[in-house]
């Protein structure tokens, strides 16, 4: 697209680059003075917005090293919150210094990185599925990435050619494609998609749909907020609105059980959920052929009691009737009705 932008030579608005490595402004060193011009008071001002930032920081650091070391990666190496912290508060502090823009774990990029990373199975039979095995664990991607975007400081000359609007269809192409597998967006989805159409999700089969859509909608509310106080003039309690996304989440559990939200807003993810869920159905089901076999064994038992039960417990017969051992078959068939009447027409005769 960038040569076809150049050859075609479109008239689209291009990155803008500075010509010469050198600060932006020709009235500044690379260090600046944290006072500066400032009266002293404006130093205990700063605190309460640098508050604000603090928390901003951690929490968008942290969720991005959160969702990055998710056990459904598989990743064999140890997890390093406290050094990428360190390193980051470390960083800013330099960044501060020299007058260059803050910076973080970018969620949209790591979740693409670790992606691209992703190792499944050959497919062996038609038909299926590839088998995710794990992440490629290397420190080279990294590496090389960082070592790029250093050394484009001495490509402005070709980067200048790059059209903006490029660059957004790069964005938002790593946007929309790490969208898959969120819970948030594939509720979003339901509202618009009949109940026979929808997809073999785990909270759909303990949660009912209303409930679903009641709290997709909550989540939703929150987000077009924080959105509307990030670009307007109030952005500066953006970091507090983030921060009262907690006492919103306390709150639901006046509206949902607890089951409900495990299903909800929990962190397992959702193909981990359903193995949860037909294994605890297996122990069901096994846990009741277990106490029908009991049953049975019960029964059976019960029954070889009576048989095995003693002469006393049985009623005597009476003695003036004959031992069975002693009857003669001949004499009883004599004293039968049909016999008789066989016998008297035989004489007739």
């Amino acid at each position: 697209m960038v040569l076809l932008d150049f050859v075609v030579g479109i008239p689209s608005p291009k990155l803008h680059v500075p010509h010469a490595f050198k600060p932006t402004r020709d009235d500044r060193g690379w260090f600046i003075n944290p006072i500066g011009p400032n009266p002293w008071w404006t130093v205990l001002a700063a605190l309460v917005p640098a508050l604000l930032c603090t928390i901003l920081i951690f929490m968008d650091q942290q969720i991005s090293a959160v969702i990055v070391n998710r056990k459904e990666h598989k990743l064999k190496k140890g997890c390093g919150y406290h050094l990428d912290l360190f390193m980051v508060a470390v960083m800013l502090g330099v960044c501060s210094v020299m007058g260059l823009p803050w910076f973080v774990a970018a969620t949209v990029l790591s979740i693409t990185h670790v992606n691209s990373l992703k190792v499944e199975s050959d497919c062996s039979a038609p038909g299926e599925q590839p088998k995710f095995l794990g992440i490629r664990e290397q420190r080279v991607t990294g590496l090389l990435i960082f070592a790029l975007m250093g050394c484009s400081v001495f490509f402005t000359s070709v980067l200048k050619f790059i059209p903006m609007p490029v660059l957004y269809g790069v964005f938002l192409y790593m946007g929309v494609s790490s969208l898959r597998g969120i819970q948030f967006f594939d509720r979003l989805k339901l509202f618009w998609m009949p109940a026979k159409h929808q997809p073999d999700f785990i909270y759909l089969r303990h949660v009912p749909l209303r409930k679903v859509h009641f709290f997709t909608a909550i989540q939703l509310i929150c987000l077009v907020l924080l959105w509307t106080i990030k670009v307007s003039r109030a952005a500066i309690i953006f970091p507090l609105m983030v921060l009262a996304l907690v006492f919103v989440r306390k709150a639901m559990d006046l509206c949902f059980s607890k089951r409900e939200l495990s299903f909800l807003d929990d962190l397992m993810p959702e193909r981990k959920k359903k193995l949860d869920d037909g294994r605890n159905e297996a122990g069901e089901e096994e846990e009741e052929s277990q106490k029908a076999m009991e049953a049975a064994a019960a029964a059976s038992s019960v029954q070889l009691s009576v048989g095995k039960t003693s002469d006393l417990e049985i009623p005597k017969q009476s003695s003036d009737r004959t031992d069975p051992s002693e009857i003669i078959i001949l004499d009883e068939m004599s004293q039968t009705p049909v016999w008789k009447a066989l016998t008297l027409k035989t004489e007739t005769l």
